[in-house]
């Protein structure tokens, strides 16, 4: 974005001493795996992921651990991640709590307010400083932002005053004669702000190199593989490329630090190269010789780290090699050891020659120090390839066991489905259903086509496009249907012109050029490509998620009206009616549209969210409470149920609604609709010789449905299966400070809210609105039961799927991008939709 202008001046005006790289990392990019990848020098482990929000120390060795090993002083401030992962490491540390995305300054006031004074300081030999407000500023408010650019502006005034403090401080004898200083990320960022997964955007980041004694020129030109290009002002930038991977043993090189164990990194020429002028070598020269040149030096020096880096990277695999189950192939070891051995054998040819070297010129002297560079170079670029390609194990095994465990599952649900059918009385469909039929049938067609779509990479990142494209499917057969039956046209029209809307918020959410999804961000007019100088627009912007929020309030509010002899269960919709004035307040609050003088705008941002979850949570126990200790003696079974359900749902909504925001009522509007269109077409399968077939066939293309659409309703609130499609920012609605547990449930209700609450506890208006009248409450129970199964069977179908595609894809270049946070992402639905049809289950029946 073109604002740290003072590390484009510094490598345009000193191209010799300071240096841009592109840092490229491996994924996933959290910034736990990051770190840990960046200290230790190895790849990341998936699992890491877990331990994001409470890390351990690590215990493996690392650059960290061998810097105190060899009495090396540190210093840290800034992300107090780093005092977990190294708990006792830090001669001084000013650790600062990280985890509070909506906080853009703490850690980085604390970092400017220790780090100036402590340059002028002696008593420490590495220090780290990590900022965290250009993180923070995009999870919650996108790249393009006016907080990041202040952000960035911010930290180019930082280290403006670095450099000038170093430079001031860099001559002959003084303080930081031998500094240098890096400014790296440890990972990118999406436009929209997150980080995660592996795209472009987030594996790719910057380092600047800054040596504040000029090196030889000869030893930066002998490697330089640098692009160099003319940027916005004119200046001659030259931009190189380093892996991230690289940059533990190049950093243990320049300290001269024996390697991390575990590092299987290769130590980079043109940053290692920079900190030249620093050296002290010794010259190889005789009493009446000219002693070897500069370069010639370098390019010994740095034959001696490499021989040093290959045989760490050696020892390593082989000790892998031996303990591992699995481990690498014999192919690839012998080939590995191949280009060792070749690397070895020119290394094993310097002692032998050295006498007639000092007799050879510079000119025969420089290709075969050549040679020897590039066999390392290759010995240790293969081990970083086939590293990549084979280093995490799969036990075939018990993956093969999970799976069977997954099908056992599947063969039980549909022998239970089978099972209450003939409890129920009822059979397989005579000729008389062959609306059903063909319904039952077309949705098994649906669920296989959606299943089979994830052995597919690309229909895994189009996954909420296929949801939508089959929901549009069945709307436009049921379409069909009433035209032809003459009925249901208007539930079935609306039913069609729904999925466009949801099909548009889930392009705008899956964009990566989005900001975020429709009406998620603050400033929801610039998704939209609105004008923000528009008065009109922005009132607008504003208002439609408050008429949504009236609409849903004044459907609850006829429900009561309609149903006047509930009790209890009526007073727990009237809270949720209050909520919604609250979440009014709240959003005005935000918007700066409400100033109260006397309530300081901190706490109604704080207070109103949290007497919201208060009372939700105090409705849920209620709902539980009346279920166990008061038995229903109603004949209305059907009208109970509707009841129940309509409290339920309105005692989890005003929750859901303030963590999602605005989009909040938009959302429940469109489960309203679509949920109704459903319900009513069910009619359309109607046996004409009575009421309702009434089995598992009947509710087949319902269910499936419904799923369908809390499938789209994950992807149109702006989510995606990978970490950087969650909404870190939901966690801290209502809190400013970070408690592991409680940021957990929040961040779960605003990413499976829409998809797995709403439509499973929603999922009983199927059975309660199509059902034939006095039925007994045994038999509602039944089909309740089997609706119920259908739906975690249909569910339980698509994780089947999923791990097969995993266990399939195992060694795809994807699957730690992709793969594996789909197969996360499902399981966790899965787990959560078992918890809630349990849940459910027990508050419907009992």
């Amino acid at each position: 974005m073109d604002k740290l202008q003072v590390i484009h001046e510094l490598a345009s005006q000193r191209p010799s001493s300071a240096r841009i790289f592109k840092a490229i990392a491996d994924p996933p990019t959290t910034s736990l795996q990051r770190l840990k990848g960046l200290t230790t020098g190895g790849l990341p482990t998936f699992i890491d992921v877990g331990n994001s929000f409470g890390a351990p120390a690590i215990v493996e060795d690392n650059l960290i651990h061998q810097l105190v090993a060899n009495g090396k002083r540190m210093v840290m401030m800034g992300d107090d991640t780093w005092v977990q992962l190294f708990p006792h490491h830090f001669n001084i540390s000013y650790p600062f709590p990280s985890f509070n995305v909506k906080d853009l300054h703490t850690v980085d006031d604390g970092c400017v307010k220790n780090l100036l004074p402590t340059l002028y300081k002696e008593d420490w030999d590495v220090l780290i400083a990590h900022f965290l407000g250009v993180d923070h500023a995009g999870h919650i408010f996108g790249v393009d932002s006016s907080p990041m650019i202040e952000k960035l502006e911010q930290y180019n005034g930082i280290l403006k005053n670095v450099v000038e403090v170093l430079e001031s401080h860099s001559g002959p004898g003084d303080l930081h004669e031998n500094t240098m200083l890096l400014v790296m990320g440890d990972h990118g960022q999406t436009l929209n702000g997150d980080h995660g997964g592996g795209s472009a955007e987030e594996v790719e980041t910057s380092i600047f190199a800054l040596s504040l004694k000029k090196p030889p020129t000869s030893a930066l030109a002998a490697f330089d593989k640098s692009t160099c290009q003319l940027d916005m002002q004119g200046r001659r930038i030259c931009l190189s490329s380093i892996q991230q991977l690289d940059f533990t043993v190049t950093v243990s090189a320049l300290l001269g630090l024996p390697f991390p164990f575990g590092s299987i990194g290769h130590v980079n020429s043109e940053l290692f190269a920079l900190a030249a002028g620093t050296w002290n070598l010794k010259r190889l020269a005789t009493h009446d010789r000219q002693s070897l040149s500069e370069l010639d030096e370098w390019m010994q020096n740095y034959v001696n780290v490499l021989c040093i880096n290959s045989w760490q990277v050696k020892k390593y695999i082989d000790v892998y090699s031996s303990l591992s189950l699995i481990g690498f192939s014999e192919k690839d070891l012998l080939h590995v050891s191949e280009l060792y051995a070749q690397a070895q054998e020119l290394w094993s040819l310097t002692p032998e020659s050295s006498v007639l070297r000092e007799k050879e010129s510079s000119s025969t002297l420089l290709p075969a120090i050549k040679r020897q560079i590039e066999a390392y170079s290759a010995f240790l670029a293969s081990v970083a390839s086939l590293a990549r390609s084979n280093w995490t194990e799969f036990n075939l095994k018990l993956m093969g066991i999970g799976f069977c465990v997954m099908l056992f599952s599947l063969f039980l649900h549909a022998s239970s489905i089978k099972r209450l059918d003939n409890l129920c009385g009822l059979h397989s469909p005579s000729s008389g259903d062959s609306g059903n039929s063909f319904g039952m049938i077309f949705a098994y067609i649906a669920v296989l086509i959606r299943a089979c779509s994830f052995l597919s990479n690309s229909y895994i990142l189009e996954e909420g496009r296929v949801a939508s494209f089959l929901l549009a499917t069945t709307a436009m057969l049921q379409l069909r249907c009433a035209i032809m039956k003459k009925m249901m046209l208007l539930e079935a029209l609306a039913l069609v012109f729904l999925v466009p809307f949801l099909r548009i918020s889930i392009e705008l959410g899956q964009l990566k050029q989005a900001v975020s999804s429709l009406f998620l961000k603050m400033d929801p007019s610039r998704t939209l490509g609105i004008n923000g100088d528009s008065q009109f627009w922005m009132s607008i912007t504003q208002f439609v998620p408050i008429l949504a929020l009236m609409i849903v309030a004044y459907l609850l509010y006829k429900s009561t009206v309609c149903c006047s002899s509930h009790g209890i269960l009526k007073y727990v919709i009237v809270g949720s009616l209050s909520n919604f004035v609250l979440i009014a307040i709240y959003w005005a609050c935000n918007d700066n549209l409400l100033n109260l003088p006397m309530v300081p705008r901190v706490i109604m941002v704080n207070l109103i969210p949290r007497i919201i979850y208060a009372v939700g949570v105090f409705q849920v126990l209620i709902l539980g409470i009346v279920q166990l200790l008061v038995r229903e003696t109603t004949v209305n079974l059907e009208g109970s149920t509707i009841f129940k359900v309509l409290a339920m749902l309105s005692a989890w909504s005003s929750t859901i609604i303030v963590i999602s925001g605005k989009q909040g009522p938009l959302a429940v509007l469109a489960l309203l609709i679509g949920g109704w269109c459903i319900i009513r077409l069910m009619r359309l399968e109607r046996n004409a010789e009575n009421e309702y077939s009434g089995s598992s066939l009947f509710y087949a293309l319902p269910v499936t449905q419904w799923s369908l659409l809390a499938v789209c309703m994950f992807f149109s609130t702006g989510h995606w299966c990978a970490f950087d499609g969650l909404r870190y920012a939901a966690a801290f609605v209502g809190f400013d400070e970070f408690n592991l547990i409680r940021q957990a449930i929040l961040l779960t209700i605003d990413t499976f809210g829409f998809s797995h609450i709403f439509p499973i506890f929603g999922l009983p208006f199927l059975v309660a609105c199509c059902c034939p009248s006095r039925q007994t409450k045994q038999l509602f129970s039944l089909r309740l039961c089997q609706v119920y199964l259908m739906y975690g069977l249909i569910t339980a179908v698509s994780v089947t799927f999923t791990i097969l595609c995993v266990t399939i894809q195992r060694r795809h270049l994807m699957v730690w991008g992709l793969f594996a946070p789909k197969f996360v992402f499902d399981v966790v639905g899965l787990v959560l939709t078992d918890i809630m049809i349990c849940l459910s289950s027990l508050y419907y029946m009992v």
